[in-house]
């Protein structure tokens, strides 16, 4: 593990004292004197692997205890957080396994958003993105996981889903 300097800590303890491990450069900006300076601090702590970039505003702070930076997240929490808590649900084989529906455990966490396509893996999680209709994604249900809510597939529709693969 690399060395942290001193305003790192600084800034990781703030985090970790405020139980922010997902945070904003809004955030965290106060620290700095200009944009540059936090601009640099995220790439140097990117670079050592004390924290994750989720999209373009969003990163995870791997806690202090890490020791090895390896840690794992609930995936359900990383997808809402990703996707900022809008526009998504939860469903495929992930849904099935939610619900019970079957016990396969997903190697894959699928995500139905009407933003984006593709793959991403964070922290060994691995992330597929496809695309669906506004109206199904309002027609998800919210739960909630270690205090914190993520929409997923209504187990109405993983049985119909599941029926389709049979």
């Amino acid at each position: 593990m690399k060395s942290l300097s001193g305003i790192e800590v600084e800034v990781i303890s703030f985090l970790e004292f405020e139980k922010k491990y997902f945070f904003s450069r809004d955030e965290i900006k106060h620290f700095f004197k200009n944009y540059s300076q936090l601009t640099n601090f995220i790439h140097r702590l990117i670079k050592k692997k004390r924290i994750v970039k989720l999209n373009r505003t969003k990163y995870y702070l791997i806690p202090i205890r890490a020791k090895t930076s390896r840690w794992s997240e609930n995936p359900f929490v990383l997808a809402d957080e990703i996707l900022n808590s809008e526009n998504y649900y939860i469903g495929g084989w992930t849904a099935a396994n939610y619900w019970k529906i079957t016990e396969q455990i997903p190697a894959i966490i699928e995500i139905y958003t009407n933003k984006r396509n593709g793959s991403l893996e964070v922290l060994s999680t691995k992330f597929i993105f496809r695309k669906t209709t506004r109206k199904r994604i309002d027609s998800s249900v919210i739960k909630e996981t270690n205090k914190h809510k993520f929409r997923i597939l209504k187990k109405k529709d993983a049985i119909e889903w599941m029926k389709s693969r049979i």
